[in-house]
């Protein structure tokens, strides 16, 4: 392939973002879960989301509207977990997934939620289901 080709194919090629905004360890309590005692008491989950956008046009004008507030995001996260009940976190995750599309900027997120009091009845540090979402 000559010099010339390579610079048409290389302009031709869709440009990949790897650019990340990462929030990790949100806790809130929640009533989650399939047993009745877990609706009734409640208790704490933990959530890591990381978000996939382009964050050039933030880091080259220095303009919180040109990123996704992620405090504002922080707070609609916990709003999910302390939302209206599901029988399993991989339903909460999808939740929260959904949440952070909403975003105009994110173009795929990965969500883990984390039931480190999950009614096991062994020794455990942590359980928790990820996923990944991307805009259609």
């Amino acid at each position: 392939m000559t010099s010339a080709a390579r610079e048409v194919a290389r302009a031709a090629a869709p440009v990949v973002v790897r650019d990340r905004v990462v929030l990790t360890g949100l806790r809130a309590r929640g009533r989650h879960g399939v047993f009745d005692h877990e609706r009734e008491q409640g208790q704490h989950f933990v959530v890591d989301v990381a978000l996939a956008l382009d964050l050039s046009p933030a880091s080259t004008s220095d303009d919180l509207s040109r990123t996704v507030d992620y405090g504002t995001l922080a707070e609609a996260v916990v709003a999910d977990v302390q939302g209206e009940p599901l029988n399993l976190i991989e339903a909460l995750a999808e939740r929260i997934a959904q949440t952070c599309l909403r975003q105009a900027a994110v173009t795929e997120v990965e969500v883990t939620v984390h039931k480190p009091e999950a009614p096991i009845g062994v020794a455990f540090t942590d359980v928790a289901v990820t996923l990944t979402r991307s805009r259609p």
